[in-house]
C-alpha cells in the first residue's frame, strides 16, 4: 500500500505546488500535465516496482508537453 500512495503524493505536491493563479496558458497546461504524467507514470512505474522514478519521469514528460501545448495556445491568442 505504501509503494502505490507514494506516487499519488509526489504526483499532489507537484500538482500543488505553486498554486497561484496562471498568467498564461503555458504555465496552466504545464502545471496540469506534470500533474497528469506524475499520477500516471507512478502507476506505470508501481507495476515495474520503480513507482517513484515513474512519477518523476512522467511528471518531467507531462510538464514539458504541456508548456508546449500551452504555449502554442498563447501564440495563437496573441497572449
Amino acid at each position: 500500500m505504501k509503494l502505490l500512495l507514494t506516487p499519488l503524493i509526489v504526483a499532489s505536491a507537484l500538482g500543488l505546488s505553486n498554486c497561484a493563479a496562471p498568467r498564461s496558458h503555458a504555465e496552466a497546461d504545464a502545471r496540469t500535465g506534470a500533474a497528469l504524467g506524475g499520477v500516471a507514470g507512478g502507476i506505470i512505474g508501481h507495476q515495474s516496482g520503480r513507482g517513484i522514478e515513474g512519477a518523476a519521469i512522467g511528471a518531467a514528460l507531462g510538464g514539458g508537453t504541456g508548456y508546449v501545448v500551452g504555449k502554442n495556445k498563447d501564440e495563437k491568442h496573441g497572449n
